[in-house]
């Protein structure tokens, strides 16, 4: 993972809002599984699809910018090609991290983000991080 264990215990801790840019309507995707599993943890989860009109009773958004509404976290589930222009939208809608779920690592994308002010996880499951968490009484 990189980011520290820290600094992804913050995100979730903080996060209340999480835009999920690639999420399935397949429940047999990681992306649904773990978008589910946050959005039992008492998160408000937000798809965004531009294929999919609907998730987990939820509307999708095309795209970042279409989300009304502030947006805590984005967690991504694309190709690493897809990602800088993800960071880039997440930048524009004042998103306050980035989290790069293993399969959408881009190195020089975190780094944009880092750099622009913003908290970043890469290679870290989002739903693992914060079941370990939960269990050692963190969240």
């Amino acid at each position: 993972m990189h980011g520290t264990f820290e600094e992804a215990r913050e995100i979730l801790r903080s996060a209340r809002r999480i835009a999920v840019v690639g999420l399935s309507d397949r429940p047999s995707r990681p992306s649904h599984g773990v978008a589910r599993y946050l959005q039992s943890a008492g998160y408000e989860v937000v798809p965004v699809n531009p294929r999919v009109r609907e998730v987990l009773g939820l509307r999708s958004h095309p795209d970042l910018r279409d989300v009304p509404g502030p947006v805590d976290m984005v967690l991504v589930f694309r190709r690493p090609a897809a990602v800088p222009a993800v960071v880039e939208d997440a930048l524009a809608v004042g998103a306050r991290a980035v989290w790069l779920q293993p399969g959408a690592r881009h190195d020089g994308a975190a780094r944009r983000a880092r750099e622009a002010g913003l908290q970043v996880v890469v290679d870290a499951c989002a739903a693992v991080v914060h079941r370990t968490l939960r269990a050692r009484g963190e969240l």
